[in-house]
């Protein structure tokens, strides 16, 4: 087993750890710039939905995982970035410029369902951002002239300096590149103060509120930033499809998103990626297995929404910490052999706020 020894202040912010960090990320990134050589074209694409619903994956990880604000709605932010996308880039903007605006755009409505969700906690914020998913998608479907309405609307391939991304494998770069970006800044604004006082949210408002963390500021910002990538996420979503329409950000949309981080694991950058992996495998791995099925539950309509939901409830019950908590304690468990015990894992025993207080 690993013990790494630390002798100054600076060490402990590294963003790789050690050695072993260095190794495995270089052959991932290895392993992922050679996709387009070694995987077949659907599987390339579907790899590229990975890439973009990670990236959302990312900001309601920031949000929820991080700053303990969940939130129902969040489909609606995605579908403020893939409409400002199509809109602008119709318009003739450059694709850069617009992705901007797309996370410029979605960032300011994030403010706006911020700032009132202040006071809200809990079942309650669930609720106000629900509602804000319900008004956000009719607003698609009723503002046609900007929309196009319920008939969708259609988009072209990205464009920068004159090179088109119209193919599989120049389009899954792009979201490649975007994504190791967003993956970066997440992971310095986590180090920074800024991503501290995150934390400090999320463990305790009061504790945190009582080391001077504003925490209007701090949760407006967190709920900003969130946005800000799921509206990224959602001009890729938009090019990748090249058509849009309001029935794809509704709140289906918002739960598949919050499956996605609760079973990739909350509170870690790892569970965004792991969990948008078991969102677009998911269901493949129930088509593939239908044929396996005897015909009354192979061709139920509401198979896959069983499985999710067996899926969750499993999770909730048996692994708590989802995919991530599930690889550190078989990481764990083979670093220790024969010296691992069973109850170093065990769950910790919860309070009420009004016990912290005693």
């Amino acid at each position: 087993m690993r013990f790494i020894f630390k002798t100054s202040y600076e060490q402990d912010l590294r963003l790789a750890k050690h050695g072993g960090h260095i190794f495995w990320y270089s052959l991932l990134c290895l392993a992922l710039l050679a996709a387009p050589w070694v995987a077949p074209e659907y599987w390339l694409a579907q790899l590229t939905f990975v890439l973009i619903y990670s990236i959302v994956g990312l900001g309601l990880m920031l949000l929820a995982g991080f700053t303990g604000q969940f939130s129902l709605g969040h489909a609606a932010f995605l579908g403020v970035g893939a409409y400002t996308q199509a809109v602008l880039t119709g318009m003739g903007w450059p694709f850069m410029l617009s992705l901007a605006c797309a996370a410029g755009l979605s960032a300011a409505v994030g403010v706006v369902v911020g700032l009132p969700a202040l006071r809200l906690k809990g079942i309650y914020l669930g609720m106000a951002t629900l509602s804000f998913g319900f008004i956000v998608e009719e607003v698609f479907a009723r503002w046609e002239s900007v929309t196009g309405g319920n008939s969708g609307k259609h988009l072209v391939p990205p464009e920068i300096f004159g090179f088109s991304f119209d193919s599989t494998a120049s389009f899954y770069f792009l979201c490649l590149v975007i994504t190791v970006v967003a993956t970066l800044g997440i992971l310095n604004l986590l180090r920074s103060p800024t991503g501290r006082a995150f934390v400090a949210i999320r463990d305790s408002e009061i504790s945190a509120q009582s080391m001077g963390i504003h925490l209007a500021h701090y949760k407006t910002l967190s709920f900003s930033l969130s946005a800000a990538l799921a509206g990224v996420g959602g001009a890729l979503y938009a090019h990748k499809l090249q058509f849009i329409s309001p029935d794809q950000f509704n709140i289906l949309q918002s739960i598949d998103l919050l499956l996605m981080i609760v079973i990739g694991g909350l509170g870690s950058v790892h569970g965004a990626f792991l969990g948008a992996i078991f969102l677009i495998s998911m269901p493949q791995m129930i088509s593939l297995s239908k044929d396996f099925l005897p015909a009354a539950i192979g061709q139920a309509p509401g198979l896959q929404a069983v499985v999710y939901g067996a899926v969750l409830i499993a999770f909730v019950l048996f692994e708590p910490m989802g995919l991530y908590g599930r690889w550190l304690k078989v990481r764990t468990w083979l670093q220790m052999f024969p010296f691992y015990r069973k109850g170093m894992f065990k769950r910790q025993k919860s309070f009420q706020k009004s016990d912290r207080l005693k």
